[in-house]
């Protein structure tokens, strides 16, 4: 019988893997609530779900009711998940380190019937709880559902989850995710184009990425239940720790973000760096100098990817099976079943070798099959992204003539200087190279002249009071000088503004739109140390090519 749900895929594993674990961790992750490890067998999992479904259909819950779950990267969010998905009922999981207002915009905004939270969060909930929600700890029975559950049984159109946006350039969008694209998101996992072929019951799956979002919950944990594999979701990343706990639990796969690779060069060498198991690890991002370095000397396969939430595995880009080009950042080749384009402000297709919005869209009679059903309450914004029949992504990227795909930045992220566009990205890269920096956001600044220019945010290392204040000229140019012979000068900043801190949302992603607006007002008030005379000086120090 094919699968219409994720608790479908579950318990067609259970019956087949009943002895093999389904979600471990060992002594070496320290975890604070498990310190010597634990083990749940498929068959161990199973009793527990099953015992949920029915704590929570004796509660009155089930199709079409919506369940806030604030459960970490602990066992209790998967079991909660997958019983509550058995009834029909769909999750919103939360991200724990939200404020109370932010908390209280998510559940307002998710229309969730239920909270279900560690105790550990009961202040939080004290404070950002909408009034009159109920709420639960994950051990103890609910309050009974305000309303009735929907008639019918869940399908693969049905709503699983809804997931939130990072928010890094306005408010999150909820957006709704079927039994379908966690279905399709997981058969991409296992496939040879994600991270399989997979070798059935024998895989395990390690990441430090948290359960709130999809490439945890979708493809770690929906991958490894469709190939009889076992999850290890580690708290967070912890650096001292990472090797070991590679090696103790396993682990034959490995998620991580771009950031990671590089802390870990940082450290000494230690025995249990390469006794792992991993063949490889998925971590997007990676600096290619980096990239090069961590695979030698740890001997394991850094894969590179993109995705979104929305696209889910219905579309997207990797490197599985294809050889990259050394030294550049190039993410592979668009999934088989995808259709894609590469266009320009006007939505005409760019040429090779030119950065382009991608717009992308099933191949097949439905463009939308296994991608976001649309953002809950947000009709016309689900329009708008959908417009004239492609997914508008917002990333702009660019192919070679060899088909492979490089991502340059976020479109919201991109400043428009004299008609070419500049990637924040790229500007941030080459100025944190600086050991006196530690760290850095580029936005636009409104230019009469050139429309735009680029605007740096600096966190020094080690502040200096004069530096702090905004008035140290010279502190600035020394910066930017530093950066020059890693990008041609029109890319370098115009304006430098000093900070102590950059704004970020809940999830540590930079927040674009704030920026944005705080650069135009630091060029407004005066706040911003004013370097665009002195970029032509650095014409010859960079790349070649460029506008003044």
């Amino acid at each position: 019988m094919t699968s219409q749900t994720p608790f479908d895929l579950f318990a067609a594993s259970a019956r087949d893997y009943p002895g093999q674990p389904v979600m471990k961790a060992p002594a070496s992750a320290h975890l604070s609530y498990a310190p010597e490890g634990f083990s749940y067998t498929y068959a161990e999992a199973a009793a527990v779900i099953d015992a949920l479904r029915d704590r929570y259909a004796g509660a009155g819950y089930g199709r079409g009711h919506r369940v806030a779950l604030i459960l970490e990267n602990r066992p209790e969010m998967l079991f909660h998940w997958l019983a509550l998905n058995a009834l029909g009922a769909t999750i919103v999981p939360i991200n724990p380190d939200l404020k109370p207002e932010e908390l209280r915009y998510q559940l307002e905004k998710s229309r969730s019937d239920l909270v279900v939270a560690l105790p550990a969060y009961d202040a939080l909930l004290d404070a950002g709880c909408p009034e009159g929600l109920p709420r639960a700890h994950p051990d103890s029975v609910p309050p009974g559902a305000l309303s009735a559950p929907q008639a019918g049984t869940p399908g693969p159109d049905q709503e699983c989850a809804i997931l939130f946006t990072s928010g890094s350039s306005g408010l999150p969008k909820a957006c709704q995710l079927s039994n379908e694209y966690f279905l399709t998101l997981a058969a991409w996992y296992v496939s040879d184009e994600g991270m399989g072929p997979m070798a059935p019951g024998a895989e395990v799956a390690l990441t430090p990425l948290p359960l709130f979002h999809m490439n945890a919950l979708g493809c770690t944990c929906l991958g490894m239940i469709q190939a009889g594999g076992c999850i290890v979701a580690l708290d967070r990343f912890h650096a001292r720790a990472w090797w070991p706990t590679v090696a103790d639990s396993g682990a034959t796969l490995v998620h991580a973000l771009g950031v990671i690779p590089a802390i870990l060069l940082k450290l000494p060498v230690d025995p249990a760096e390469t006794a792992h198991q991993a063949r490889l690890v998925f971590s997007p991002g990676v600096e290619p100098g980096n990239k090069q370095e961590f695979e030698r000397r740890y001997n394991v396969r850094i894969e590179e990817g993109w995705a979104m939430t929305e696209t889910g595995g219905a579309a997207g880009i990797g490197s599985a099976g294809i050889e990259l080009p050394k030294g550049k950042q190039c993410i592979g080749k668009p999934y088989r079943n995808v259709d894609w384009r590469l266009v320009d402000d006007a939505g005409a297709d760019v040429a090779t070798g030119q950065p382009g919005e991608l717009w992308v869209r099933a191949r097949g009679a439905d463009p939308r099959r296994g991608f976001f059903s649309g953002y809950l309450g947000d009709e016309a914004a689900t329009a708008e992204a959908w417009e004239g029949g492609w997914f508008h992504t917002g990333d702009i990227m660019m192919r070679d003539d060899a088909g492979l795909f490089y991502f340059v930045d976020r479109k919201k992220s991109i400043v428009r200087r004299s008609g070419e566009n500049i990637s924040s990205l790229e500007v941030e890269s080459a100025l944190v190279r600086d050991p006196g920096i530690y760290a850095a956001a580029v936005a636009p600044a409104p230019d009469d002249v050139r429309g735009e220019e680029v605007l740096a945010f600096i966190v020094l290392s080690d502040p200096a009071p004069a530096a702090l204040a905004g008035r140290d000229r010279d502190a600035a140019l020394a910066l930017v000088e530093a950066a020059a012979p890693y990008i041609s000068y029109h890319k370098l900043p115009g304006w430098v503004v000093f900070t102590d801190a950059l704004p970020l949302t809940s999830t540590k992603k930079l927040q674009r739109g704030v920026l944005k607006a705080n650069a135009a007002t630091a060029v407004e008030d005066g706040s911003a140390i004013d370097l665009r005379g002195e970029k032509g000086r650095f014409r010859t120090a960079g790349k070649p090519g460029g506008q003044s």
